[in-house]
């Protein structure tokens, strides 16, 4: 079922994390990506390397708060779908998405704030059997978006 999704980055501190997710986002045919706060932008060399032109062929807007991103897309009908591991957040494969979803990824250390968890409509998170509590948030958004276009 084709869907419109959009990404929404917070605060994300890497570069290549950003240029992954423009990648990944031309690949499966995202809507648009919204860098938010001290995420870095296109104009942004080091985002290129790792983005290979994708920058150039996913709309991109920047928002320097967050929250006002997420409410916008709350209004315009948007299913805000925040992926962040928390003690209610749900197993990815077990939750309905809408035909507009809304993915939220938090930043690398610090991961998504008490605020925009508050917003989501639903949390979900990638289930962990190993060791390790995380994956790379580039990594979490590429299961997540083949996910849900495969879905």
């Amino acid at each position: 079922m084709p869907r419109d999704v959009v990404v929404v980055l917070p605060d994300i501190r890497s570069l290549y994390n950003v240029g992954s997710f423009f990648r990944t986002g031309d690949a499966v045919g995202v809507s648009k990506i919204i860098l938010c706060g001290t995420t870095g932008t296109p104009r942004n060399p080091k985002l290129a390397k790792v983005s290979l032109g994708a920058e150039q062929t996913v709309p991109w807007e920047y928002s320097a708060e967050p929250l006002t991103a997420l409410q916008t897309l709350q209004v315009a009908g948007y299913q805000i779908v925040v992926v962040e591991k928390t003690v209610t957040s749900q197993p990815y494969q077990t939750v309905h998405y809408s035909n507009k979803v809304a993915l939220v990824f938090g930043a690398e250390v610090s991961g998504v704030s008490g605020e925009l968890l508050s917003a989501a409509d639903v949390v979900v998170h990638l289930p962990m059997l190993g060791t390790k509590r995380s994956l790379n948030v580039s990594v979490v958004g590429g299961v997540m978006l083949y996910y849900l276009f495969g879905s």
